[in-house]
C-alpha cells in the first residue's frame, strides 16, 4: 500500500502557508495589493492537476494570480519531460523571465513537475539559468509552501528533487478554474517501463488512492455544483492493484456512478494490457459513464510493440477494440500513436495505418517520436531518415483526418446534449462544449448558458469539431 503523507507533515505545511500569508499581509499593507502568481503547466492532465493544487496553495497563501510575467510577482512552471519541446519551450521562457528578473530582483522563479525530476536537467537549470530560485520535483509537489518560503526569505536557490517510489499527500488545497468539470487523481505513477517512456523514473511507482479518499472528494466536488468528473491516472486500469483490499477500477466507476448529483464518468488513461472484460462490461452498464474510450496503441507491428515493451500483439490489441464494440456499440474511440520509433521501418509503419483503418478511431493524438534521455529506446539507433518519418507522420494525418471526418458527419442532424464549456476569444456570440462522446460542439448562444447542459441539433461536420444550433422546443 503507498505510503501517505502524514497529518502532522501536512501540519507543518500549513503552517508555512499562514507564513507566507502573513508576508503577504505585510506586503500588501506596503504596496496596497497583494502579491501576483504566474502558472503555467506544460504536458498532461496529471500535471493539469498538479498546477490546480500548486494554485490551491498559492491562494490559501494570500497571492492573486496574473497572466502577464510583467507584473508576477511568483512565477511557477509545471513542466513535463515526454517531449523535447516541451522542455525547449520552458527554457525558452527562463530566457525571457531572466530580463524581466532583471529589472526586478525581488521576482521569484520556479519550475517543478516532471522535467527537473531528472537531475541532467536540473544541473542545467542551476549552471546556465542561476535566475532560478526554486526547483522541485513531482515528489515535493506537498512541500510547495515550504520550499517557496525558503526561496522568498533565505535569497538563495532552492532544490528539492528527491527520488522517491511516491507517497500520496491528502487535502492539498486545490483551486479549479472550472466549477462543473473536475479531474479527480485514483492514483500515481506507472509500473509499465516502457521503453521509450520517461515517465515512471520521473512520477515514480504505481500507487493507489483510496476509494474512500476518491469517494469523498467527488462528494465535494457535486457538493459545490461540480456534475462531470474525470478520473485519472497513468494506467487507471492498475488501480487498487497496491491496496490492502480487493478492489479494481472498475468497482471505483461503480462506485462512482453511484453518487447522487454525478452525471457524467470519464476516465483516462487505459493500458492495453489491463483492459479487463470487466471494465468493458462495467462502462456499458453504468449509466453516467460517458462511452467513450482513449486506449493507446503507440504503434502496429508486433516487432515495434515488443521493442517498446507495450506487452501485447496487434491482434490483441484489435480484439479487445472489437469486444469493446461489441459491448457498447455507440463507443467512441481515441487513442495516442507513436511514428518514427528508432528500430521502425517503412514496412513496420504500414501495420500502424492497418491499425487504423480497421479501428475507425474518432480522433487520435499523434507524435513523432522523441528520444528521452535515461530511457533503454534513448540508445537505439534511427532506421529511417528524418525526411522518411516527417513524411510518415503527414501519411497518418491523411489517413485519420479522413475517418475522423467521416465519423463526425454521421453525427449532422443529431441532437447532442453538451456541456457548454466556454464562448469564443473572437466572438463572445459562439460557445463551445463538448457532448457525451467528448466531440467538440461550437453553436451560436449567449455566455449564460456556460456550465450548462444544452440540447444542440447538429448542423455541420469537421475534422476535429461539429457546428450546431441550441434546440428551442
Amino acid at each position: 500500500m503507498a505510503k501517505l503523507i502524514t497529518k502532522e507533515q501536512m501540519a507543518e505545511q500549513q503552517s508555512f502557508i499562514m507564513k507566507l500569508k502573513q508576508e503577504n499581509m505585510s506586503y500588501a499593507q506596503k504596496y496596497g495589493h497583494a502579491r501576483l502568481a504566474l502558472t503555467e503547466t506544460y504536458g498532461c492532465q496529471q500535471n493539469e492537476n498538479d498546477t490546480e493544487r500548486i494554485r490551491g496553495m498559492l491562494k490559501e497563501a494570500g497571492f492573486e494570480f496574473t497572466f502577464d510575467s510583467n507584473k508576477a510577482d511568483v512565477v511557477i512552471y509545471n513542466t513535463c519531460a515526454v517531449r523535447e519541446n516541451a522542455e525547449q519551450k520552458v527554457f525558452g521562457r527562463l530566457g525571457i523571465l531572466k530580463h524581466i528578473k532583471a529589472e526586478r530582483r525581488d521576482m521569484i522563479i520556479g519550475i517543478c513537475g516532471c522535467m527537473v525530476q531528472q537531475e541532467h536537467i536540473t544541473e542545467k537549470i542551476k549552471s546556465v539559468h542561476d535566475h532560478v530560485d526554486l526547483v522541485f520535483g513531482t515528489h515535493a509537489l506537498y512541500k510547495m509552501p515550504e520550499l517557496l518560503y525558503k526561496a522568498m526569505t533565505e535569497k538563495k536557490t532552492v532544490v528539492d528533487i528527491e527520488s522517491s517510489d511516491g507517497s500520496i499527500a491528502e487535502d492539498i488545497p486545490i483551486m479549479r478554474d472550472d466549477t462543473k468539470k473536475a479531474w479527480v487523481s485514483v492514483m500515481y505513477g506507472c509500473n509499465n517501463f516502457c521503453s521509450y517512456c520517461i515517465v515512471p523514473y520521473v512520477r515514480g511507482r504505481e500507487r493507489s488512492r483510496t476509494p474512500e479518499a476518491v469517494i469523498n472528494e467527488v462528494k465535494e466536488l457535486v457538493a459545490k455544483g461540480c456534475t462531470e468528473i474525470a478520473l485519472l491516472g497513468q494506467n487507471v486500469n492498475s488501480y487498487g492493484k497496491d491496496l490492502d483490499i480487493e478492489i479494481d477500477f472498475a468497482d471505483l466507476l461503480r462506485m462512482v456512478n453511484d453518487i447522487d448529483g454525478v452525471k457524467r464518468i470519464r476516465f483516462m488513461t487505459s493500458h492495453p494490457k489491463d483492459l479487463s472484460d470487466k471494465l468493458i462490461q462495467t462502462m456499458a452498464e453504468c449509466d453516467k459513464v460517458c462511452k467513450q474510450l482513449h486506449l493507446p496503441f503507440q504503434a502496429g507491428s508486433d516487432k515495434i510493440l515488443a521493442q517498446m515493451n507495450r506487452k501485447y500483439t496487434k491482434e490483441e490489441y484489435l480484439q479487445k477494440i472489437e469486444k469493446v464494440k461489441k459491448a457498447i456499440p455507440e463507443i467512441s474511440l481515441s487513442t495516442d500513436v507513436i511514428v518514427g520509433f528508432p528500430t521502425e521501418t517503412n514496412e513496420d509503419f504500414e501495420d500502424t495505418l492497418d491499425i487504423l483503418r480497421k479501428v475507425e478511431f474518432d480522433n487520435i493524438f499523434s507524435f513523432i517520436y522523441s528520444r528521452r534521455e535515461g530511457t533503454p529506446a534513448a540508445k537505439l539507433d534511427f532506421v529511417l531518415t528524418e525526411e522518411e518519418i516527417h513524411n510518415n507522420f503527414n501519411r497518418l494525418l491523411e489517413v485519420q483526418n479522413e475517418i475522423s471526418k467521416r465519423k463526425n458527419e454521421a453525427y449532422v442532424g443529431r441532437i447532442e446534449e453538451v456541456l457548454v464549456d466556454g464562448a469564443s476569444k473572437n466572438d463572445k456570440n459562439t460557445l463551445s462544449g463538448r457532448c457525451k462522446s467528448s466531440k467538440i460542439v461550437n453553436f451560436k448562444g449567449d455566455e449564460s448558458l456556460i456550465g450548462k447542459y444544452i440540447n444542440v441539433r447538429i448542423t455541420e461536420a469537421h475534422t476535429w469539431s461539429l457546428n450546431g444550433e441550441i434546440v428551442t422546443e
